[in-house]
This record gives C-alpha cells, sequence and structure tokens, in this order.
C-alpha cells in the first residue's frame, strides 16, 4: 500500500481547514494583543473600572477587569489549534491526541461563553426592563439573540464531537500508528 492510499482525505481536510482557520486566528489575535499592549494603558484602564457605576452588573465588571486575558487565551488556544493541526496534517499521533483534546476544550469554550453571554444578556434585559413605556421593546432583540447563539453554539460543539469522535475511530487511529507497525486496510 502506498503512502498516499493510507492517508484518509478526513483528516486532510480537517488538517487544511484548521490550519487555514487557526493560523488566521493566530494572526488576528497576535496583533489584538500587539494593540492592546501599545494602546490600552492599563493605568487608565483601572481608573475607567474604578469609575465604573455601582450598580453595574457583575458580569460586565467582571468582563471589563480582565478583558485583556481573554485575548491571551484566544491567542493561545489558536497558536495551540495551528500546531496541532500542523501535525494532524503530518499525521502525527500527539496532535491527533492534541487536536481531540482542543475540540473538546473547544465545546466547554463554547458552552461557558454561550453561559456567560446569557448572562449578560440577562443583566441587559433586566436594565432595559426600567426603561420609561414610551421606549422600544427589546425584549424580542434578546430572545432572538439569546436563541440564535445557543443554535449557533450547539451547531459548533456538534461539528467538534464529530470531528474528535472521528479521530478516534480505529480507521484513524491506524493511520497514526508507529512505522514500524502494519496498517489495517480501510474499510
Amino acid at each position: 500500500m502506498t503512502e498516499a492510499q493510507k492517508r484518509s482525505t478526513f483528516v486532510t481536510v480537517v488538517a487544511w481547514i484548521f490550519i487555514v482557520l487557526a493560523g488566521i486566528g493566530t494572526l488576528i489575535t497576535a496583533l489584538q494583543n500587539v494593540m492592546l499592549l501599545v494602546i490600552v494603558n492599563t493605568g487608565e484602564m483601572e481608573a475607567a473600572l474604578q469609575a465604573a457605576p455601582p450598580d453595574m452588573p457583575p458580569a460586565f465588571a467582571w468582563m471589563f477587569r480582565y478583558f485583556h486575558l481573554f485575548f491571551v487565551a484566544y491567542f493561545l488556544m489558536a497558536a495551540a489549534t495551528l500546531t496541532a493541526a500542523i501535525g494532524l496534517l503530518l499525521r502525527r499521533n500527539w496532535a491527533r491526541r492534541m487536536f481531540i483534546a482542543m475540540m473538546v476544550l473547544g465545546i466547554v469554550w463554547n458552552i461557558g461563553g454561550l453561559v456567560l453571554q446569557m448572562v449578560m444578556l440577562s443583566s441587559m434585559r433586566a436594565e432595559f426592563g426600567t426603561m420609561p413605556p414610551d421606549a422600544p421593546d427589546m425584549q424580542v432583540v434578546f430572545t432572538v439573540f439569546m436563541v440564535f447563539g445557543a443554535g449557533l453554539v450547539l451547531a459548533i460543539c456538534g461539528v467538534f464531537g464529530w470531528i474528535a469522535r472521528r479521530l478516534m475511530s480505529p480507521a484513524i487511529v491506524a493511520e497514526f500508528a508507529d512505522p514500524g507497525v502494519a496498517l489495517r486496510p480501510r474499510s
């Protein structure tokens, strides 16, 4: 069996898709982190946080206080995904395992982001509940955002779970076996 026959199209396509997406993500998040270091003065941010209204919802205050850590976390996730995707393309078993872990982390990350979104939108919904009666009704907008956000997260989690499951299948695992080990034929 030739080397080309041993390699599944699924792994190659997934690897290239994530190389492109994670490469773009790594570049963008690196630039965002540089921008934050150059433009945003942490002293001014602390002063702005101290001047924030005392009735600011806790979720907003928390996000405002630690927003720079989100940019660093996004960069690290994009760089790790890029590394795993390149290793996946090269059929490295450590990369397959790392990529599966990144997919599981992506599921957890998206569900956590959905929970945070729901908390923040609920806080905003409560704020709009105190508006005068002649103000526009924003409840429908918040409901649409919540439903759309939940649907998108479920779709992303489904795709990530499917990819992780396929990467754990015996046929795919066999592709990543040591070169000295005979590969099983694909079914």
